[in-house]
């Protein structure tokens, strides 16, 4: 047991020094991983791995869809739910069934039971790999609020398919009509059981005296509560997950009203999560070896072969199912033909975003090792070898060629959005003004004997006139996106020598060690406000 520990902290050690090697050269680290997963493979003396399906399905998918949730936009989410529905239920059952014909088809021995479990688990595009290629990039809001939306929900339906393909594996039946009832059934009553949960949790922060670290240890303990919740009474637990994570999303502003809390809160979750998509590709490079002796009758090259034609499939299936539910919807629905046109350039960006990634290979390692006492799993092996080929097809091929599509297309901003620049200034201007009349309402009469109180207001006042300045600039600029960029960059500099002074700080007698931490922490929140949040 040691000596396994070691070993994977040991890759867990290389793979991160290749995810600082893929951000120096400015590739999507998700790519890097499922190449390292493939390296971890062909080192001679690693030793096989083994873990509980049902272990590695409860440790990994609750948090990452979770976390999925919590980043999501419900303003957002629900302005885009027709664009996202169609894609997170309608492309997820398609994709599922013409894979299950298919590889029924022309995979010796596959059932179309088997055909539909590889379909639910190869449906999912990855969040994660889509924002971490598409970063830096200027891409339309509506784009990234579909893709995430999409990914989020589809994470949830792609994964009851899932469980009712294994239930039909093991039972050796399948009724089209009563799995498309039960769907509705389950996944209904996960989301009643996850928006319960996430009311008590909601209670629990609110009221009850947490702290910071309290806090986020709730927030880790929440998707595994909501998940074993649900999966007790037979209900679907990713539903659960995802409901209550969408609700603690939209709440978190009277939940964790704290700086530190949030903060707090987002170094371990950014850390947890980057963890988990590392350790999942090293586990399935250490099983790779055991899977690929364990294809039996089928050869490498066979499953190869299978891997590429469904990868293929995958692709192109979401070509031919996004441009129409992009434009169809706005010949049906005067409703929709007011917001401006995707055109062509959208559609073709969310179908080329389509990369699988650590869902669908989590998903793919819980499959039963044994259909019953004496029986193994059929296709177990064969199933996960075509899942990793579809991965590292989808996150290399696409992933690498996604940022050329979109300056070679020259993407623009499809809605009448403001930049980021401009938001943030009347963000700025609306929260100086509340300041400003909070004064004035309440301490207006400390204004002569205070002059702390007096300097902030008078510096409130400047901060305000200053930041309608920098807006009305903006606005009239016509280079407004390389001045930003020049701006920010001049910024991040200062800060950087700012901390530098800090250091030489630390030698001077008269600042503490806790006064510096806190001038430090104070120039982190601007550069937060800079580049905000790194996933």
């Amino acid at each position: 047991m040691h000596h396994q520990i070691l070993l994977v902290l040991g890759l867990l050690f290389a793979v991160i020094h290749l995810v600082m090697l893929a951000q120096r050269i400015r590739v999507a680290y998700p790519i890097f991983l499922v190449i390292a997963g493939l390296a971890i493979s062909f080192i001679p003396g690693m030793p096989v791995l083994h873990l509980e399906p049902d272990l590695i399905f409860l440790i990994f998918l609750p948090p990452l869809l979770y976390e999925a949730a919590w980043y999501t936009s419900w303003k957002d989410f629900w302005k885009w739910r027709r664009p996202i529905a169609l894609l997170a239920f309608g492309l997820v059952f398609f994709t599922s069934m013409v894979v299950a014909y298919a590889s029924n088809a022309f995979i010796p021995g596959f059932t179309l039971a088997l055909g539909f479990l590889l379909g639910g688990i190869v449906s999912p595009p990855d969040a994660v790999a889509a924002a971490t290629v598409l970063k830096g990039m200027k891409v339309p809001k509506r784009l990234m609020t579909i893709l995430e939306g999409e990914s989020l929900v589809n994470d949830a339906s792609t994964l009851i398919v899932f469980k009712f393909a294994v239930l039909a594996v093991l039972s050796g039946t399948f009724s089209m009509q009563e799995a498309t009832g039960q769907f509705f059934i389950v996944a209904g009553m996960g989301i009643v059981v996850g928006l319960v949960g996430a009311n008590i949790m909601y209670a629990i922060h609110r009221f009850l005296p947490t702290t910071p670290a309290i806090d986020a240890a709730l927030t880790v303990m929440t998707p595994y509560i909501l998940f074993l919740a649900a999966e007790q009474f037979h209900f679907s637990g990713v539903m659960a997950v995802v409901s209550g994570g969408l609700f603690m999303s939209y709440r978190a502003h009277e939940v964790f009203n704290t700086g530190s809390t949030r903060l707090n809160m987002l170094g371990v979750w950014t850390t947890m999560i980057f963890l988990m998509n590392a350790l999942v590709f090293i586990l399935i490079g250490l099983e790779l070896p055991e899977i690929v002796a364990g294809l039996g009758e089928y050869s490498i090259a066979d499953g190869i072969k299978y891997g590429l034609i469904i990868s293929v499939i995958v692709i192109l299936l979401r070509y031919l199912w996004v441009y129409p539910a992009a434009h169809l919807p706005r010949l049906l629905s005067p409703k929709a033909r007011k917001d401006p046109s995707p055109g062509w350039k959208g559609p073709l960006v969310i179908s080329w975003a389509g990369m699988r990634g650590v869902v669908s290979l989590a998903t793919a390692l819980s499959i039963p090792l044994m259909l019953n006492e004496t029986e193994a799993f059929p296709q177990r092996n064969l199933i996960i070898f075509i899942t990793f080929v579809v991965i590292f097809v989808t996150l290399v091929f696409q992933g690498l060629t996604l940022p050329f599509v979109i300056k070679l297309i020259n993407l623009k901003e499809i809605d009448n959005i403001a930049n980021e620049e401009e938001q943030r200034a009347l963000i700025q201007i609306r929260l100086g003004k509340v300041a400003l009349n909070h004064i004035n309402e309440k301490y207006n009469e400390n204004l002569s004997s205070n002059e702390l109180i007096q300097f902030y207001k008078e510096n409130l006042e400047d901060e305000i006139s200053n930041t309608k300045e920098r807006l009305n600039s903006l606005e009239c600029s016509h280079t407004a996106e390389s001045g930003i960029e020049l701006y920010h960059q001049m910024l991040l500099e200062i800060i950087a020598q700012q901390r530098k002074e800090l250091f030489l700080l630390k030698k001077d007698p008269i600042c503490t060690d806790e006064e510096i931490r806190h001038a430090e922490f104070q120039l982190d929140l601007e550069e937060l406000k800079i580049t905000g949040i790194q996933h």
